[in-house]
C-alpha cells in the first residue's frame, strides 16, 4: 500500500459510515445483527413514536448510549484524530451518531444524522448530555420533553450541518471515504461532488459497492488496518 503525504494536500476530508463504528463493536442499524432486526424503528426512532410515548423512546436511546460506551475508538479513529493535530485542515463528515471520532480526539466533526449525546428542547434548543443515563427527560427551563438530537426516520437532515458538509466537500482536495455503502442520499452524492471539485478520491472498505467506481483508488481493508499506515509523517 502506497502512503500519502499529508503536506501535499490543502484540505483532507474523511467521510465515515457505519463500517467505521462497527469495527469498534458498535451495532449497525441495518444488516445482519443490526438494531432494526431486533427493534421496530416505528416504535423507537420516529417523531410519531416519541409523541406517543417519549419515556419509552428515551429509555431505548439510553440503552443505545450504554452499548456505545462499552465500545472504544479503534486505531483508525485514532489515526484520523492524530492527523487532525498535525495538519492545518482536516474535517470529518460522518453518518454515525455515536461520537467515536470525538472520543478519539477529533474536533472538526460534522454529524449528518445528529448525536446520541445531545438532546433538544423545542423551545430552548440543544442540550449536551453525556453519560449512560440522561440527566433529565424534561427541559429544566420550560418542562417540555427533551428529544434525542438524532435524524430519525421521516426527519429532514439539518440544513445548516448539510451546508457545512457540502462546503467542506467542495473545498477539499483529498476525499477519503471509509466504511460506507454510499447508497443513502444525499450522502451518496458526496464522492461525485468531491471529484467535481478536483479532489483525489479514495475509498477504504473491505468490499466493493455500487459507488466504488467513483473513486480514483479503492483500498480493500478496514479503517483500523489501513489508516495507521496510510499517511506518512
Amino acid at each position: 500500500m502506497k502512503t500519502i503525504r499529508p503536506e501535499d494536500y490543502r484540505h483532507i476530508l474523511f467521510f465515515t459510515g457505519a463500517g467505521m463504528s462497527a469495527e469498534s463493536g458498535v451495532p449497525t442499524y441495518r444488516g445482519a445483527g443490526g438494531v432494526w432486526r431486533s427493534y421496530r424503528w416505528e416504535e423507537y426512532a420516529c417523531q410519531d413514536a416519541f409523541d406517543a410515548d417519549p419515556e419509552k423512546v428515551l429509555r431505548f436511546h439510553e440503552l443505545r448510549r450504554k452499548s456505545v460506551l462499552a465500545c472504544q475508538p479503534h486505531a483508525g479513529h485514532e489515526a484520523v484524530a492524530r492527523l487532525e493535530g498535525e495538519h492545518p485542515q482536516v474535517t470529518v463528515v460522518t453518518q454515525n451518531i455515536d461520537g467515536m471520532h470525538q472520543r478519539a480526539g477529533s474536533r472538526r466533526v460534522l454529524e449528518l444524522h445528529g448525536s446520541l449525546w445531545r438532546l433538544r428542547c423545542p423551545q430552548h434548543g440543544i442540550r449536551e448530555d453525556i453519560g449512560e443515563a440522561y440527566r433529565r427527560y424534561r427541559c429544566e427551563d420550560c418542562g417540555n420533553w427533551l428529544r434525542p438530537d438524532i435524524t430519525w426516520f421521516g426527519d429532514m437532515l439539518d440544513s445548516f450541518v448539510m451546508g457545512q458538509a457540502a462546503q467542506a466537500i467542495r473545498s477539499c482536495d483529498l476525499f477519503v471515504s471509509i466504511g460506507t455503502s454510499g447508497v443513502v442520499w444525499p450522502a451518496a452524492g458526496f464522492p461525485q461532488a468531491a471529484r467535481d471539485g478536483g479532489a483525489r478520491c479514495i475509498e477504504i472498505n473491505p468490499e466493493a459497492n455500487e459507488m466504488s467506481s467513483l473513486y480514483h483508488e479503492s483500498i480493500r481493508g478496514t479503517a483500523g488496518e489501513v489508516l495507521p499506515g496510510l499517511f506518512s509523517s
